[in-house]
C-alpha cells in the first residue's frame, strides 16, 4: 500500500486514499472469508456454499480493485503522462501518402456513397482511397459504389471479391497488396463513417516521429438523437474511449480500433499485415506493434462519425465478436501477457485485466445459473439445503451496488450527456452482459469465429418479434422471476438471509432485464435515424 502511495503520487491525495480504502478492505476481507471457518460452526451445506463463494470473492474484489484503478486515474489524476493533441497540418511537400481503405460487405450504397464523399473532400495533398468489397452477391448493392469511385476521379478505386477468405482482415490484406508505392500510411475507416475534411492533416504529424506506429481517434456516431435505441448505444460506446482509452494511453497499452485509424505500412507489412486467425484483427494488430516495441498514440478528438448498430441483434452480435475475439487474442498471444518480454508491466497489466469486466460478466452467467440451480434445491428439498450464511452474502451484494455507483460516477465526470443519458447508457451495457458471457465462454473452447458484419440498416420488409434477438436472457428472467416468487412463498420476510438471497437474485436479474429494455426499444424506435 505504502508503494502505491509513492509510486502513484501524480494522483490526487484523495484518489491515493480512495484506493488505499480499497486495497485495505479487500485485505480485510479476504482475511475474514479465510477465519470463516474458525469463528462459525459450518454443516457440509455451509462448506459447499464457502467453496463456491470464496473463488467468487476472489473474482469480485479483483474486478473492484481494478475498476478502481482506472476510477482514481480517470478522476482524480493530475495531468495525462500522455497526452495527444491535434497537430498543425505539416507543408504540403511534408506530408505523407496516405492510402485510404475501406473494406465493405453488403452495406447500403448511399450509406457507402455518404462516406466516399466525405472522404473525397479531404483538406490533404497526397492520398488515395481504395474501396474493397468482400463478397457482396446482390450487384445492385455494389455496383453504385463502384460507379461513384469512377465519377469521383483516379484517387478513388473500387475492388470486387468474390469469393474471398479472411472476412475483412483478408480484404484488407488484398488492399495492402494494391496500395500505392508512395504510401507511407494506411488509414482504415468503415463504410459508415464521415469524417472531417482536417481528419489527415491534423493528424498525420505524428508520424514524423519513427516510434509511432499507430494514431487512433475514438470512434462516435451521428443521427441518433431523435432514436432512443440509437441513442442509449451511442452513449454507452462513448464511455469507453472518454474513460477506458484514457486510462490504457497512460501505459502505451491502447486498443487499435477497425476505423479512424492510421497505421505506418513499413510496420503494418513488417509485422505481417492484418492477421486473419482472428476476427478481431485490429486489436490484435495493435499489440503486435507494441511487442514490436512501437508507440500507439490516441488522439481523443472526433474527426468522423458513423451509425450506431440498426437494432439489439447487432448490437449484442457485435459485442459478441469483440467478446470472442478478445478470448482468440488472450490464448495466442497469452505469453506475451504473461511472461517478461517486449510489452512493459503496464502493457502487460492492461491486456490481462482490461477484459477483466467482461470475465465478470462471464462468471456473472455462470453464477446466476448456479443461484439457480440452490434456489431449486432449497424450494424442493428444504430439509437438506438451507440459506447461506448472511456473511457471505453481504460482501457479494455489495459488489453489486459499488460497481454501480463507481460507473455511474466516473460516466457523470467524464461523458458529457445528461443523467437520462446515463442511465440509458447503464441499460444498454448491462443489456450486453449475456451476449459478452457466451463470446467469452465460447471464445475460450473454440478455436475459429465467423465475422459477422454489424448492421447499421436492415430494411427488413417483416420485422421480427421486439424479443427475437433476446430469448435466452427471457428465459432467465423467467427463471430468476420464479425462484424470487418461491423463496418469498417459502421463507417470506423471516430471515435476514433470505432477504438478502432474494436480493442477490434481483440483482442477477438486472442485466437481463435490462437486454429486454433494450430490444424493446429499439423494435419501438425501428431504423430511423437522426
Amino acid at each position: 500500500m505504502l508503494l502505491f502511495a509513492r509510486y502513484f503520487e501524480r494522483f490526487r491525495m484523495r484518489g491515493r486514499l480512495f484506493f488505499l480504502a480499497l486495497m485495505q478492505l479487500a485485505a480485510g476481507l479476504i482475511t475474514w472469508s479465510v477465519t470463516v471457518p474458525f469463528a462459525f460452526y459450518l454443516n457440509p451445506i455451509d462448506w459447499a456454499m464457502l467453496a463456491i463463494l470464496f473463488p467468487a470473492q476472489l473474482a469480485i474484489l479483483a474486478v473492484l480493485l481494478i475498476n478502481g484503478f482506472e476510477f482514481v486515474e480517470v478522476l482524480w489524476h493530475r495531468r495525462w503522462q500522455r497526452h495527444f493533441p491535434l497537430l498543425d497540418a505539416l507543408p504540403p511537400e511534408r506530408q505523407p501518402f496516405v492510402s485510404i481503405h475501406l473494406a465493405c460487405y453488403n452495406e447500403p450504397p448511399e450509406m457507402v456513397i455518404a462516406t466516399l464523399d466525405s472522404l473525397a473532400a479531404l483538406d490533404y495533398a497526397h492520398f488515395e482511397v481504395l474501396v474493397i468489397d468482400n463478397n457482396t452477391k446482390d450487384e445492385a448493392v455494389w455496383k453504385p459504389v463502384e460507379a461513384h469511385c469512377v465519377e469521383l476521379g483516379e484517387r478513388f478505386r473500387f475492388f470486387h471479391l468474390a469469393p474471398w477468405p479472411g472476412f475483412k482482415a483478408g480484404a484488407l490484406n488484398y488492399g495492402l497488396q494494391q496500395t500505392d508505392a508512395r504510401a507511407e500510411v494506411v488509414a482504415v475507416i468503415d463504410a459508415d463513417y464521415v469524417v472531417r475534411p482536417d481528419w489527415l492533416s491534423r493528424l498525420c504529424g505524428y508520424f514524423e516521429n519513427p516510434k509511432v506506429a499507430v494514431v487512433q481517434c475514438p470512434q462516435a456516431h451521428r443521427d441518433f438523437e431523435h432514436n432512443m435505441f440509437r441513442r442509449m448505444t451511442a452513449w454507452e460506446f462513448d464511455g469507453f474511449f472518454r474513460i477506458g482509452m484514457h486510462h490504457r494511453n497512460e501505459r502505451n497499452a491502447i486498443i487499435q480500433h477497425g476505423t479512424m485509424t492510421m497505421v505506418r505500412r513499413s510496420a503494418l507489412e513488417r509485422d505481417g499485415g492484418w492477421s486473419e486467425w482472428t476476427i478481431c484483427e485490429d486489436a490484435e494488430l495493435g499489440l503486435r506493434l507494441m511487442h514490436a516495441g512501437y508507440d500507439l498514440v490516441y488522439v481523443d478528438e472526433v474527426m468522423g462519425q458513423g451509425l450506431t448498430p440498426a437494432d439489439f441483434t447487432a448490437y449484442k452480435s457485435q459485442r459478441y465478436r469483440w467478446a470472442f475475439g478478445a478470448m482468440q487474442i488472450l490464448k495466442a498471444r497469452w505469453g506475451w501477457m504473461t511472461q517478461p518480454g517486449p510489452l512493459t508491466p503496464g502493457q502487460r497489466f492492461h491486456f490481462l485485466t482490461g477484459w477483466f469486466s467482461w470475465f465478470a460478466d462471464a462468471l456473472h452467467l455462470v453464477f446466476t445459473l448456479m443461484a439457480l440451480i440452490w434456489t431449486a434445491l432449497m424450494l424442493l428439498f428444504p430439509q437438506y439445503f438451507s440459506l447461506p450464511l448472511k456473511l457471505f452474502l453481504i460482501p457479494v451484494l455489495s459488489f453489486f451496488v459499488a460497481k454501480a455507483v463507481l460507473g455511474i460516477w466516473l460516466y457523470r465526470k467524464r461523458v458529457p450527456c445528461s443523467w437520462r443519458d446515463t442511465l440509458m447508457a447503464a441499460i444498454a451495457s448491462m443489456g450486453l452482459s449475456h451476449a459478452i458471457a457466451r463470446g467469452i465462454w465460447l471464445g475460450l473452447v473454440k478455436r475459429k469465429g465467423e465475422f459477422v458484419r454489424t448492421a447499421k440498416q436492415r430494411r427488413l420488409r417483416d420485422r421480427p418479434s421486439a424479443f427475437a434477438s433476446v430469448r435466452e436472457e427471457l428465459f432467465m428472467v423467467i427463471g430468476l422471476a420464479i425462484a424470487i416468487v418461491g423463496m418469498v412463498l417459502l421463507f417470506g420476510s423471516k430471515y435476514e438471509e433470505s432477504k438478502l438471497w432474494v436480493a442477490i437474485l434481483v440483482a442477477q436479474s438486472i442485466p437481463y432485464l435490462a437486454a429486454l429494455i433494450g430490444a424493446w426499444l429499439a423494435h419501438r424506435e425501428g431504423e430511423r435515424v437522426g
